[in-house]
């Protein structure tokens, strides 16, 4: 049996912060603010994953709330989520992430963004796709307020 989730995150960019991006430190001016890392991109995977299943979403499970996940490494979750997939008998054929954002410009840490997921999810590199576009400066993510992320997963149970 397939199942197939979506995700999709966005968070505010502002100065003081990292850029986290697919579990990657992203070299730029401004950050991304949330009560984690603020890593749109895993945050939509999450959501994929837990989607394919009908299990909530990363609100439900990591509330922002609950001071345990105050600043927490994005990564961390995707672990406790890919656990949660196993212990329910399933496993990641593949995932595909895009990440929107007008700068900077990632295709320097492509590579970096899909062995990271990979490595977080216990899965081969060619199952993971990462993308990323810009909005030709239109909306909040092309006037540089903002990223946002969608994420796709496609589960077979095992």
């Amino acid at each position: 049996m397939y199942r197939i989730g979506q995700g999709y995150d966005v968070h505010r960019l502002v100065e003081g912060r990292e850029l986290w991006l697919c579990g990657v430190k992203v070299d730029h001016t401004l950050g991304l603010l949330g009560h984690s890392d603020a890593d749109v991109a895993i945050h939509a995977l999450c959501d994929a994953l837990l989607g394919a299943l009908a299990l909530g979403d990363i609100g439900r499970h990591f509330p922002d709330s609950d001071p345990r996940y105050k600043g927490i490494d994005s990564k961390i979750l995707l672990g406790h989520v890919m656990q949660l997939i196993r212990e329910h008998g399933y496993e990641p054929v593949n995932v595909d992430v895009t990440i929107v954002a007008q700068r900077p410009k990632l295709l320097p840490y492509n590579e970096e963004m899909r062995r990271t997921l990979a490595e977080v999810m216990g899965i081969d590199v060619e199952r993971v796709s990462v993308k990323a576009t810009t909005t030709e400066h239109l909306g909040f993510e092309g006037e540089e307020k903002g990223i946002s992320s969608t994420a796709i997963a496609l589960l077979k149970r095992v």
